[in-house]
């Protein structure tokens, strides 16, 4: 896995910040896009280069088509390659249905949904020309049923499309060496959500424990490496048991 470049959209925060971490150890070359979140990258971007690694922090809104193809095409102009794409990005927003506005339902599934097809796209082509690639995207646990989610529609929607792209991405791409999967967390304890909203949650989940940034990290680490080439279009459900 050395001398390899990975893209993490949403790459600040959470989950995606543990990946790129550890992407780093690794000897990956590590850039991290933000839209909002330029302490916390440029805190990313230190961290990485301690470890000895070429590291960017890069403004980019990928829900915009012109950005996330800009943002690829610098990396790839800097750096010459993406080797992986982890999107990380996409807002998570709890509100009854009938209380949504046009403005928050369009924002779950530009940020969610259409910024993994437009990052996808845009690393597509390179990673087909040298017959390797990862793209990792991240969806939720029980996403893959059918069901109604009054709180959180547009959301659960999104994260269903994501389910589907990865899929079609992976029957796509598969000839050209390159897989592309699924993550789908249940409640995780990466910061993002309140501490609160997690314990009360803890008694429905059967191991009896939230996740942690340790399990989504070595789920991750599996999916890009060499030894799952033959894993192509798979939801891995991080969740002890929740959401089956």
């Amino acid at each position: 896995m050395e001398q390899r470049v990975a893209l993490v959209p949403g790459g600040a925060r959470g989950i995606g910040r543990e990946i790129a971490l550890a992407l780093a150890d690794r000897g990956w070359s590590v850039a991290v896009a933000y839209r909002t979140s330029a302490k916390e990258a440029a805190e990313v971007e230190t961290e990485a280069r301690r470890r000895g690694v070429r590291a960017l922090a890069v403004q980019a809104d990928v829900s915009r088509a012109d950005e996330a193809e800009a943002l690829v095409r610098r990396i790839e102009g800097e750096w010459r390659t993406i080797d992986a794409l982890v999107h990380a990005a996409g807002p998570y927003r709890r509100i009854e249905l009938l209380s949504e506005t046009p403005e928050g339902w369009d924002e779950m599934f530009r940020h969610n949904l259409h910024s993994l097809f437009y990052c996808a796209r845009a690393v597509a082509a390179g990673m087909t020309t040298r017959r390797w690639g990862r793209i990792l995207a991240f969806s939720m646990a029980g996403a893959d049923h059918v069901q109604a989610r009054p709180q959180l529609t547009a959301h659960f929607i999104a994260k269903m499309g994501v389910q589907v792209l990865v899929r079609s991405l992976a029957r796509t791409l598969a000839p050209h060496g390159i897989t592309a999967n699924c993550i789908s967390p249940g409640f995780v304890d990466s910061g993002s959500a309140p501490a609160e909203e997690l314990q009360k949650m803890l008694k429905t989940i059967p191991a009896g424990r939230l996740g942690t940034l340790d399990d989504a990290r070595a789920a991750a680490l599996f999916l890009l490496s060499d030894e799952a080439a033959y894993v192509n279009g798979a939801n891995l459900v991080l969740s002890g048991g929740w959401g089956l």
